[in-house]
């Protein structure tokens, strides 16, 4: 404040000049605190890890991003995960263990991948072709006990220290592609074929020579020789793993695989750690990201569908010879594998909830096939 010439001070002056001290001070407080809150976010802000079983092109990683991206969104920057694709750290098969011992925090993928662990493990992922689909499956691991008996496998049966959360309906998988046409069961019979999961008993059960590897090695696998032909999943990663450079022969529809979901899993003490908040912005953001999944699938897996008859691939219908057969394979599988109480425990607790279910849904909802071919004729 200026000084007066007679160095004294008007009463007045004094106050306003106090009051305006005063509100700047306070002013530059806020704007310590403005500055300062960031700074605090930053410090509680959470880094989890993980890695997914995809190669980093892949749409299945795309998938695992977008769980990541719900994740980082509704933890309001209390959480952020970040994402590797498949090898970053340890392969596909190798992701389970690694968190386990706390190489990463967590990961997605399927987990039919840990069925050699135990079998049951595959129910959780691909199961026997009941009728159902892969969105009635999540059906029944939300509605129908599932949750609690994929829990009861992981953390009792085999005292692994994980949580898990399975998401995201996929389509029916494709029998796979060929060096030749498939038109029926014995042309499979000793070809080296590639899948995974309890398809893999029950391919064996029609004399198949069964392979289980990782997505990434597949087509190379083709092009030496060492499988005669091999499933993965749909149009887009298939076009993208470079399928329809090593065979011209797609054969659509199977029942080796006619539901599927991925499992997102993490280290269980570096959850519990997180807290009740953060424990179910990870639940919840599976549910948000199925929804996105399976419609972002709707939109990319005709368009690549065609991109693969464009490059010259026949894509054929699995003859019906094959499909039963596969049902009859997927009788003795379950009835065999049903000699383990748990196993059967998952199986009757599945049956029971595609009989009704599925059943209401055959009851109840008009043919789509008949409007179809109404309205699109050709």
């Amino acid at each position: 404040m200026a000084e007066r010439d007679d160095k004294t001070v008007d009463a007045a002056d004094a106050k306003t000049s106090r009051r305006n001290f005063l509100v700047g001070a306070a002013g530059a407080g806020v704007a310590a605190t403005a500055v300062a809150m960031p700074n605090v976010a930053r410090a509680q802000e959470i880094t989890m890890r993980i890695q997914s079983t995809w190669p980093s092109q892949d749409i299945f990683h795309e998938y695992a991003n977008d769980y990541v991206k719900a994740v980082n969104a509704l933890s309001g920057g209390k959480l952020k995960i970040e994402l590797l694709p498949a090898g970053a750290v340890v392969g596909a098969l190798q992701l389970q263990d690694a968190i386990l011992a706390g190489a990463l925090d967590g990961g997605h993928g399927v987990a039919g991948y840990w069925y050699g662990k135990n079998k049951a493990f595959s129910l959780f992922a691909t199961p026997p072709s009941f009728g159902w689909n892969a969105n009635q499956m999540l059906g029944w691991v939300r509605y129908g006990g599932g949750q609690a008996l994929y829990d009861e496998l992981v953390q009792q049966v085999l005292g692994l220290d994980l949580v898990g959360f399975l998401m995201a309906p996929m389509p029916t998988q494709p029998l796979g592609w060929f060096k030749k046409e498939i038109t029926s069961p014995e042309d499979l019979a000793n070809l080296k074929y590639r899948t995974n999961g309890l398809a893999a008993d029950m391919y064996q059960q029609m004399n198949v020579a069964v392979t289980i590897m990782g997505a990434a090695d597949i087509v190379p696998a083709m092009d030496r020789g060492l499988l005669d032909g091999a499933e993965f999943n749909n149009p887009s990663s298939d076009l993208l793993l470079g399928f329809p450079d090593v065979s011209k022969t797609y054969m659509v529809q199977s029942y080796h695989q006619g539901s599927e979901c991925f499992e997102v899993i993490y280290n269980k003490a570096k959850f519990d750690a997180l807290g009740p908040e953060l424990q179910q912005v990870l639940k919840y953001a599976a549910d948000a990201a199925s929804a996105d999944m399976a419609w972002k699938a709707m939109s990319r897996y005709p368009v690549d569908l065609q991109k693969i008859k464009d490059a010259g691939v026949a894509v054929i219908r699995t003859p019906d010879s094959v499909l039963d057969a596969q049902l009859t394979a997927w009788d003795t599988v379950v009835e065999s594998l049903s000699a383990d109480p748990f196993f059967k425990k998952v199986i009757d607790s599945q049956k029971e909830w595609t009989k009704r279910v599925v059943g209401f849904e055959l009851e109840w909802e008009v043919s789509r096939e008949k409007a179809y071919k109404h309205f699109f004729p050709a």
